[in-house]
């Protein structure tokens, strides 16, 4: 099953239904249409669907709960340009004085992602940069040295690279591969709350887009190193 994404039209394939029999039960089948054979499970799980109709919104204490619920994994996808909690910090400041940031560890943050992680746990990132970068975006690319100390999967892919292979231009978290939380952020890049997704069809589609972008993304040291060579 498959989605045009220009007409937005949804295209199966598979095999023919041939008896005869069971055709002659079909209605409405013009003489230019074939009838074709889809699974059940095909449908319910991956036929595209639009986001529901009363999607739930998270506040920040409710989206924060998230990361000390879940069991198996968290990602995120990280596409946006700026981040105004992270020029807020003191390692922002740092970086942008062209200091080495003196990372902190040992934050409530730190210590619940350092839990999971060292409890089994896969948490990973794909953050998207700009050419050239924008400076929030080399200063993640910097603290991702943090997050690869708690245990953290990161990598990066460049804006065109993410375009090319259709990844949804949304900030996410998807955790234990069944619930997604969209990242909601007001005109000043605040983070404000997320809005959950449960629908099981639309959870596959974005673990499908986390599967492409996982695969097409680079491990944050050679991208660096990319970047460097650009320069």
């Amino acid at each position: 099953m498959h989605e045009d994404l220009d007409t937005g039209q949804i295209i199966v394939h598979g095999p023919p239904l041939t008896e005869p029999e069971d055709i002659a039960q079909l209605q409405h089948l013009d003489d230019d249409e074939v009838a074709i054979v889809v699974p059940r499970n095909t449908l319910i799980d991956f036929g595209p669907r639009g986001r529901d109709i009363s999607p739930r919104t998270l506040d920040l204490d409710q989206f924060a709960r998230l990361f000390g619920k879940f069991q198996h994994s968290a990602w995120h996808l990280e596409m946006r340009r700026r981040y105004a909690v992270d020029e807020a910090t003191s390692t922002y400041a740092q970086f942008v004085r062209g200091e080495a940031p003196a990372w902190d560890l040992d934050t409530p943050w730190s210590r619940t992602i350092r839990a999971k992680t060292s409890d089994g746990a896969a948490v990973g990132r794909v953050r998207i940069v700009d050419s050239p970068p924008t400076t929030g975006q080399l200063y993640l690319l910097a603290h991702a040295e943090k997050n690869a100390a708690l245990g953290e999967d990161v990598r990066n892919m460049w804006r065109a690279e993410a375009q090319r292979v259709n990844l949804p231009d949304e900030d996410l978290w998807i955790f234990d591969s069944h619930i997604v939380a969209l990242c909601l952020f007001d005109d000043d890049d605040n983070l404000t709350g997320a809005e959950l997704i449960t629908e099981p069809a639309a959870v596959n589609q974005y673990n499908r887009l986390r599967d492409v972008a996982q695969h097409y993304a680079i491990p944050y040291k050679e991208f660096a190193a990319q970047l460097n060579a650009r320069e």
